[in-house]
């Protein structure tokens, strides 16, 4: 299959019940032509699917899935997500009727079964007030569980069905043929309260599950809450127009009066003022925009105005981007999320398997009450023995964890890399816009016998170079004139020469000048040696250097902090850079690295990340312009600074928008608490199966005469999966900011 086909779409997923219902459709879609790969989200109720159009569609995807009695919304424009949510609201609305209704019609059921069972017509009350419970406030358990049955399948919803179906006419049988037990000395009981009050309790705990669930993706709320829904622009009249946000075009100028929200990317044209982009870069500071500046949607006018041009509009915008890479990496699994769903897939028929066995055995050991005691054995095992807080207990952890990462600025694209990075021993940083601010100036500059008369010709043939030292050199030489550049030749790590006036210059590093046997005059050389914390170039005739020129990256005022707190988290930290050894160590040493690798090539980079990867470190690679890119799609986890080039942070699976180093020991500290909650759910759902299922069978029967009651059932099921999303929610409240363990 083609890879450059491929389309990657995420979908809502309408009517699942539980993880086994999200295990199925996506075995069912992995197993379609013309799908690459596709991802169940429960937690987040979408499905993440890369397909090859030649192959398939969205109509057929969703055909298949309506199928196996389950939907999906394929429309996507603008609308969509407002239908979701009403979608949703109206789902939460009818669950919450539906639990309050139960509830009101359970209490009395429940009374009756627990205290007054002798009273006067207290089996046809219970009957009457739980008909309704079972078959109407609690239809949706039987309609899925029979779709599911229809194909071949079940799901949690089966377990309900089957559990409540059975203790209802278990006692409306006892109710109307008391003398078939009598005869054979056992004495009737009715179970009406067990399944109206397991219908209740399930609802119940459905309706906290959704609330719980919806919290878990705040996030995407958050930041989808930042654009306003209209603008002011100023038409081709000069007049002032109000529209929709979806009406504005590329080239439109937008008015923005203080404490507006920007509604798109763009160029301030006229006016200046301060702006608050800590949803983009976490940082509380406004940031002054004046003309020519960049602005982005999302980010908040002070209490100046201005006018910008609207540059990218749509889902071209930053903050659009960032919406889409929270919800793609929300819906992503995590390697351990793929073992959970195996096991909730086979879940739900081994309990059932169970569940006959617990009622058999109970026939064959106890001829007494054994139908009686069996069929309440088979009824709460098939109750208790919930797969949704196994289903819940890594995407509801993982959402939260890559929401609160968007908070923070740091974004996170899939699952698999915020698992990863609490396992990093190894981070490789490229020095440039890394360590550095990424703006070099100019700060030395010496001439052969002081003659500058060739400053023109280096100006022209730095101005064709793509090297981020270039732009430096052009600026300090900015009044110069233009002279005509000939055969023009850039070769990668060493420099760049040409020809202007059938003379050859060059422009590069020492080793460039060697290689074309180019002599370096004495004083230049030791005058370059003395700029130690300085990026040397050198720039000469096919004969002898003619000046030397010394280049300076201002460190960050975070990166040694930062490099410090990876350090002392034992951590190996190594810098990677183009520069001579002697500035490289300066550097390294100023920031507090031990490791470091001058001369760097950007195809060296990935190579050394190899290296260290087959000595068996995870490594984490944090760059942020083109010639990253390599070494960023080799590393373990990948990080791209936000200010870098578009490339990085494609390739990148993390990006920090605000470019601050700090941030990445946050990322590291993000990994470990939601690792950290993932596998305290898994324990708690795993534990609560293991003990709950043999108690719900009978056990301790023979023991100390327990039995547990099926209405207990519910409710400890009901809490189970509620338990887990709150444990996962509590991840909000931790903070990134303090030092790693």
């Amino acid at each position: 299959m083609a890879k450059n086909k491929i389309i990657k779409k995420t979908f809502p997923v309408l009517n699942m019940g539980c993880a086994a219902c999200a295990a199925k459709i996506d075995k069912m879609l992995n197993t379609l032509d013309g799908i690459e790969q596709a991802a169940v989200n429960f937690a987040s109720s979408s499905v993440i699917v890369e397909f090859n159009p030649d192959v398939t569609s969205p109509e057929k995807i969703r055909q298949a899935v309506q199928n196996i009695g389950y939907d999906i919304i394929i429309e996507d424009d603008k609308n969509t997500s407002d239908e979701l949510d009403l979608i949703h609201q109206k789902k939460f609305k009818q669950l919450k009727n539906r639990t309050v209704g139960a509830i009101i019609l359970s209490v009395p059921i429940f009374i009756i079964g627990m205290f007054f069972m002798n009273m006067p017509y207290a089996n046809i009350i219970m009957c009457v007030l739980s008909t309704p419970v079972v078959f109407w406030l609690g239809r949706d358990f039987h309609i899925s569980a029979w779709k599911q049955l229809k194909y071949g399948s079940v799901s949690m919803d089966t377990l309900v069905a089957l559990s409540t179906g059975i203790a209802y006419f278990f006692s409306l049988f006892n109710m109307i043929f008391p003398q078939f037990w009598i005869s054979r000395g056992i004495t009737p009981h009715v179970y009406f309260e067990a399944s109206s009050v397991i219908i209740a309790f399930i609802l119940l705990g459905r309706l906290l599950e959704e609330k719980a669930k919806g919290n878990t993706s705040s996030a995407i709320k958050k930041l989808m809450g930042l654009q306003p829904k209209s603008v002011i622009i100023i038409d081709e009249n000069g007049k002032q127009k109000e529209v929709s946000i979806d009406k504005i075009k590329k080239g439109d100028v937008i008015i923005v009066k203080p404490g507006e929200k920007i509604a798109v990317d763009g160029i301030v044209v006229d006016g200046n003022s301060y702006v608050d982009e800590s949803m983009l870069s976490g940082e509380p500071t406004a940031v002054l925009k004046e003309k020519d500046s960049k602005v982005f949607a999302g980010t908040i006018n002070q209490k100046g105005s201005f006018n910008f041009m609207a540059e990218k509009v749509g889902d071209e915008t930053m903050l659009a981007q960032i919406i889409q890479m929270v919800k793609d990496a929300q819906g992503s699994k995590a390697p351990v999320q793929k073992l959970v769903d195996k096991i909730a897939s086979v879940f739900v028929p081994v309990i059932i398997g169970i569940a006959v066995l617990s009622f058999v055995l109970w026939i064959i050991f106890d001829s007494a009450n054994g139908v009686t005691h069996g069929l309440l054995a088979m009824v709460t095992v098939l109750i208790i023995a919930c797969p949704c807080a196994l289903g819940l207990a890594t995407p509801t952890a993982i959402t939260v964890g890559i929401g609160k990462g968007a908070e923070n600025g740091i974004l996170i694209k899939d699952a698999e890399s915020l698992e990863v990075a609490k396992k990093v021993d190894a981070i490789v940083l490229d020095k440039t816009g890394t360590i550095t601010e990424g703006k070099p100036v100019v700060t030395n500059i010496i001439w052969l016998n002081d003659n500058d008369n060739k400053k023109d010709i280096f100006y022209n043939l730095e101005k064709l170079s793509e090297h981020p030292l270039a732009d430096a050199i052009t600026q300090y030489f900015i009044d110069s004139k233009i002279v005509e550049i000939n055969n023009f030749e850039s070769v990668t790590g060493r420099g760049i020469k040409a020809f202007v006036d059938n003379e050859q210059y060059f422009a590069g590093n020492r080793k460039f000048l060697a290689e074309n046997n180019i002599k370096v005059n004495q004083q230049l050389s030791e005058q370059a040696e003395k700029w130690t914390t300085n990026t040397v170039i050198w720039f000469a005739d096919a004969e002898q250097a003619l000046a030397v020129i010394g280049i300076t990256d201002k460190i960050k005022e975070n990166s040694k902090e930062a490099i410090n707190e990876l350090n002392n988290s034992g951590i190996e930290v190594y810098m990677l850079t183009g520069d001579n050894e002697s500035t490289a160590r300066e550097i390294a040493a100023t920031v507090g690295i031990k490791h470091y690798k001058s001369e760097v090539l950007p195809n060296e980079k990935s190579i050394f990340v190899k290296q260290l990867q087959s000595e068996g470190k995870i490594v984490a690679m944090v760059g942020d312009g083109i010639n990253d890119s390599a070494a960023l799609a080799q590393a373990d986890l990948s990080i791209a600074m936000g200010k870098g080039s578009d490339i990085a942070m494609d390739v990148a699976k993390m990006t920090i928008i605000s470019s601050d180093l700090n941030k990445i020991p946050q990322a590291i500290r993000l990994s470990k608490l939601t690792v950290k909650t993932i596998k305290q759910n898994l324990f708690w759902a795993f534990f609560y199966n293991l003990i709950a299922v043999p108690i719900a069978a009978g056990v301790l029967y023979p023991i100390n005469g327990f039995l547990l009651n099926p209405m207990i059932a519910g409710a400890a099921m009901a809490f189970s999966s509620v338990s887990v999303v709150t444990n996962s929610l509590l991840l909000k409240r931790k903070k990134l900011n303090v030092p790693l363990p």
